[in-house]
């Protein structure tokens, strides 16, 4: 990304937000509701007032990114994870049986998810790739059945193949978290079906991803990471306001960068994308914690998530749907009403 960074900073929320965006002394965030009073040029260091910064820089930071695909732009949205494999770190493959898959997905769409995000690939840290035919016979009766129930349902997939016929039986997102980067396939498949795009940043591949963490400043060289996975995306000819942007928790990101990487989330909005981040039941929740088992991470999740939409996240990935998306509702109660 050749134009200068901004960091936003000295973000404010509720009434302040507008008493400070009203008296010219902030702006709002990505069009609300939070808004920030200062900047930092990245690589320059110097903290200025909003009225100092480089208006096209910011321009792009205050606008509100294009609805994504079509689901609505005034709330946050809340995806639902089902992983159909039989060793995900998250839930132990409590749903690698199709039954129990289709039971999960239905259960999430029922509580409130905004999308289904069914993957059948397990992408940890050390995981090695699963052969594409086995993919799809996981995640295909998944999505036919889901789909035909009208659920939103998006394929985590990197397999081309698993994404084309993941979209024939159904799904309406591909969700890809080597940000097409993984199969060459995949990138004028997109393109050809104008379908809605999550790239994410990852170094290498899973099983190597954990050797890659070696950064100058982890917001933003993921911003520029990820600046160049959208520009790369864009000319295989996939539309820009097509896509949301996953800055990647856990993927080739160390201890410590990773709530590095929350707490400067705004960077990643000088792209001008949605921001969609996963952050359940992740292991930095755990080293925070004390909490060793994944599955007991909820309370820890839920807070690393509000902290996210504070930052300006447009969409939280869950493996608990009906607890997060009370603490949505809550939290856009609260701040709802302030929103530019």
């Amino acid at each position: 990304m050749s134009e200068p960074l901004i960091e936003p900073l000295a973000l404010l929320h509720g009434p302040s937000a507008a008493e400070a965006v009203a008296a010219g002394q902030a702006a709002w965030l990505a069009g609300g509701p939070t808004a920030f009073a200062l900047g930092r040029v990245i690589g320059e260091g110097a903290i200025r007032p909003v009225r100092d910064l480089p208006p096209a820089a910011l321009a792009r930071l205050t606008h509100a990114p294009p609805i994504w695909a079509g689901l609505p732009g005034d709330r946050p949205l809340v995806m639902g994870i089902v992983n159909v494999t039989p060793d995900s770190f998250s839930d132990g493959g409590v749903h690698a049986a199709t039954d129990r898959a289709i039971a999960a997905g239905r259960a999430m769409w029922a509580a409130g998810a905004d999308v289904i995000d069914i993957g059948g690939e397990t992408t940890r840290p050390g995981s090695h790739p699963t052969a594409p035919e086995v993919e799809q016979g996981r995640i295909l009766p998944v999505i036919r059945a889901l789909a035909a129930e009208g659920a939103v349902i998006s394929v985590d997939s990197r397999n081309a193949a698993s994404m084309a016929l993941a979209l024939d039986a159904g799904a309406r997102i591909v969700n890809d978290v080597s940000a097409l980067a993984h199969d060459p396939c995949a990138p004028p498949l997109v393109a050809a079906r104008r379908c809605p795009l999550v790239l994410m940043h990852m170094r290498g591949t899973p099983a190597t991803m954990q050797g890659l963490t070696q950064y100058d400043d982890v917001a933003a060289d993921v911003t520029r990471e990820l600046a160049a996975s959208l520009a790369a995306a864009e000319a295989a000819g996939i539309d820009r306001a097509s896509i949301a942007l996953d800055p990647g928790i856990g993927f080739a990101k160390g201890a410590g960068q990773n709530e590095a990487l929350l707490a400067r989330l705004p960077v990643l909005l000088n792209l001008g994308c949605r921001i969609l981040v996963g952050v359940s039941r992740k292991g930095f929740i755990g080293r925070l914690s004390g909490e060793n088992e994944p599955k007991q991470r909820l309370p820890g999740s839920l807070a690393a998530g509000l902290a996210a939409l504070l930052g300006g996240a447009a969409i939280l990935r869950v493996h608990d749907v009906a607890e997060t998306v009370q603490a949505v509702r809550v939290w856009q109660g609260i701040f709802a009403p302030v929103r530019c």
